[in-house]
């Protein structure tokens, strides 16, 4: 009952942070927010809607049903004609003229606004918050070179952003290659800064590479303002758009500012380069500051969100002295450890290691976050790959030496070892080497064998003075062993069904008739009801329907025998060309690149679509990565006046109908318990059509946000749910309680 009414406290899934794209024809804002009441219990959305641009297809009349918001994510076969009518002809004198007039020269700061995308990520909110994060990077640079100790980040009601800092402060004075102050060279100048390393660079160790951050800022900002405290005076200067809107200025501070030194930035982000509304949010902000803050225990740094509204302002601050270790603790705060958190920070040939690692009994995966110079590396790196090595051969020799591993001729492969473990390690390279532009993956060859050998020495010395840690860690590993090889049978049968696919896919699988993947898309849908209906609705030649029975397992709380032993579990492996939980994922293998479950609008349904999500988290999370995964959303109410069918998607969509109606007008309102409710021509119109559908793609912000949240909701902590319902209570209706 209490997983019921927390699922009915959150209607959609629970950790779901989602942005719904409108068309041009919408009757609503350009942007609806769906925030999940995860918030109140200080959990950051861990997944976000991915910016996604798609046709924007002109009003026409519809006389048997008139939807009332037209808010689409567009298919690529609606984008593909749309983009051809386009098209240029080739016969017009713009393509034929291609001469030295047509060759463009960007200069100063116009790169970045004709190409924000390049250096932000994207136009939407992503990209909205990445300019935050630059700031604030630059700030935490500081702190790990040892000049601050505090930061404030601070979002004002007018929707700026201030970030103050109290170290070295920008230098100010002229700059010998510029001949313009080195203010107004790192601001307006790409590739200017003081991170390049060398004899010459102001930091040992930063972040920041190319000297783009503070300078794309600017750009991308409608109005910046910066002030400086330095050499005991006080230094003002705005732009905007990347250009000096006033000279530099400098006074005498006040007393109580005379010795202050530091720099604070406030920018307004420009209205012209955004597609999304120009709004901050406060949660995705503090998960960011909370990493920075586990990373550097010597830091504070506060977050303020302002308000019209006195009552709704908003305060936190984030300072860990315990470093890794309290971060590990925190990510394993719902989960059961067999043993206290312990780690170690060491600095050998110029590369500085933090790392700290935890077992848990209720855990089936790891959890392993790495970092170079306070960068989350995604994709891992020479860091990561120098730990699994080292924490694999470690505690083969240890159990071996130790004779808790008897028989000589097995061996614990690393998936077994770190079975259980939540892992964060953090390394602080003088010139680091990342793959690629977005710093996804580190590349340093001689970071690997300093974090390897490291590893080796502390964890040989811990465990055999903690034997009996050793002895719990190395009995989950071989449990992890033997539950491997009861799976081997179920595996391997898998393995089989996928050569013999004609004859291996689920009974009740209504296949689609084309053969490319990127083309297809398969609705996991609810039931033999709504099954029959989205088989009957759909186009069969990209539309694959897959009905599920009941409720699936929740691999959250199973090992991978019983997984794979379930049939509902192994139908879904067949039908999507899953393959096996632990091998390299291969996107070319998927029979579907777009994976829709649709699911009714009730607590069943909202538990269905978490149990999925659940699935598909722990068993290939790279589906989140590649953009595989959508949640699609039927039409919660029906409303009929006359001979036009109005479908509204939730209850403020309904009260706004009701308002645009005559006072006198009569109308009858339907409410859909199910999409086995639903007609299969209603079905395809309001919930399969691509050219009229509403779809949320889903997409992971923050792997350690997500780690934490599934297992709060589905593990097998009862506490941790409980605390969420009673601090979310306040927050809901309490008509909707299933009771």
């Amino acid at each position: 009952m209490a997983l019921r009414n927390l699922l009915l406290l959150l209607k959609t899934p629970p950790y779901l942070h989602l942005r719904l794209m409108a068309s041009s024809t919408s009757l609503f804002p350009s942007s609806i927010h769906l925030r999940s009441l995860t918030s109140a219990a200080s959990r950051a959305p861990s997944f976000s809607f991915l910016e996604f641009s798609g046709t924007r297809f002109r009003a026409r009349k519809i006389p048997t049903s008139l939807r009332l918001a037209q808010n689409v994510v567009v298919s690529a076969k609606a984008s593909m004609s749309s983009t051809a009518a386009t098209k240029t002809s080739p016969g017009s004198e713009s393509l034929k003229a291609y001469g030295s007039e047509q060759i463009q020269v960007l200069e100063g700061l116009d790169p970045v606004r004709k190409r924000p995308g390049m250096y932000i990520g994207s136009t939407g909110p992503r990209g909205l918050h990445h300019l935050v994060y630059e700031i604030l990077d630059n700030a935490v640079d500081e702190a790990q070179a040892g000049f601050a100790s505090k930061i404030d980040v601070v979002l004002h009601a007018d929707n700026s952003v201030s970030i103050t800092d109290n170290g070295r402060g920008i230098p100010t004075d002229l700059h010998p290659v510029t001949k313009k102050s080195s203010l107004e060279t790192v601001l307006t100048v790409l590739h200017a800064g003081g991170k390049f390393g060398g004899s010459s660079s102001g930091y040992s160790v930063s972040g920041g590479l190319h000297g783009v951050g503070l300078s794309v800022v600017n750009a991308l900002s409608e109005s910046l303002e910066v002030c400086i405290w330095r050499d005991g005076k006080e230094f003002h200067q705005k732009y905007s758009r990347g250009k000096p809107a006033t000279t530099l200025t400098c006074h005498v501070p006040s007393n109580e500012l005379k010795d202050h030194q530091g720099t604070r930035i406030r920018f307004w982000p420009d209205k012209e380069v955004f597609t999304t509304v120009i709004q901050f949010d406060y949660n995705t902000i503090s998960g960011r500051i909370r990493e920075l803050a586990f990373l550097n225990p010597k830091l504070t740094i506060t977050l303020t969100k302002e308000d019209d509204d006195v009552e709704k302002n908003q305060y936190n601050e984030y300072c860990y002295a315990g470093g890794l270790v309290e971060y590990v603790a925190w990510l394993n705060s719902d989960k059961k450890p067999l043993h206290d958190v312990f780690g170690f920070r060491k600095e050998t040939d110029g590369v500085a290691i933090d790392i700290a690692l935890q077992w848990c009994a209720d855990a089936y995966s790891d959890t392993i976050l790495g970092y170079a110079n306070s960068i989350r590396t995604i994709d891992g790196g020479t860091h990561i790959d120098g730990m699994k090595a080292s924490l694999t051969r470690t505690l083969n020799n240890l159990g071996k030496r130790s004779k808790i591993i008897k028989d000589k001729d097995i061996s614990l492969s690393g998936e077994h070892v770190r079975e259980g473990l939540t892992c964060v390690v953090s390394v602080r390279v003088q010139n680091p080497e990342f793959e690629g532009q977005t710093k996804t993956r580190l590349g340093n060859p001689e970071v690997r064998k300093v974090v390897e050998q490291s590893i080796q020495e502390y964890l040989t010395e811990y465990l055999e003075l903690h034997p009996d840690v050793l002895d719990l860690i190395l009995s989950k590993s071989l449990n992890a062993l033997k539950a491997a090889l009861a799976a081997k049978r179920a595996r391997e049968l898998v393995r089989q069904k996928s050569v013999l696919r004609s004859s291996s896919l689920p009974g009740k699988l209504a296949d689609c008739s084309s053969t490319d993947p990127e083309d297809s898309e398969i609705f996991i849908v609810e039931g033999d009801s709504a099954g029959g209906s989205a088989k009957q609705g759909r186009d069969r030649r990209f539309q694959a329907i897959l009905p599920l029975r009941g409720k699936i397992l929740n691999i959250e709380r199973k090992d991978e025998a019983a997984m794979y032993k379930n049939e509902e579990i192994q139908n879904l492996i067949l039908a999507l060309g899953l393959g096996v939980k632990g091998e390299d994922f291969k996107k070319e293998a998927l029979r579907y690149h777009k994976i829709i479950i649709l699911t009714d609008a009730d607590v069943d349904g909202a538990h269905i679509r978490t149990l999925l999500l659940t699935f598909f988290f722990r068993y290939q999370k790279a589906l989140f990565d590649e953009g595989c995964i959508y949640i699609g959303v039927p039409p919660l109410y029906k409303v009929e006046r006359g001979k036009q069918a109005y479908y509204c998607y939730d209850e403020k969509e309904l009260k706004r109908l009701q308002s645009s109606f005559p006072s006198n007008a009569t109308y009858n309102i339907q409410r859909f318990k199910g999409l086995g409710e639903m007609m299969p021509a209603q079905l395809w119109e309001t919930t399969m059509d691509p050219e009229q559908r509403m779809l949320k793609q889903l997409a992971i912000e923050d792997a350690a946000e997500a780690n934490v949240v599934f297992s709060s909701l589905m593990g097998a902590r009862v506490d941790f749910r409980k605390e969420l319902i009673q601090k979310s209570a306040n927050m809901i209706n309490l008509g909707h309680l299933d009771i």
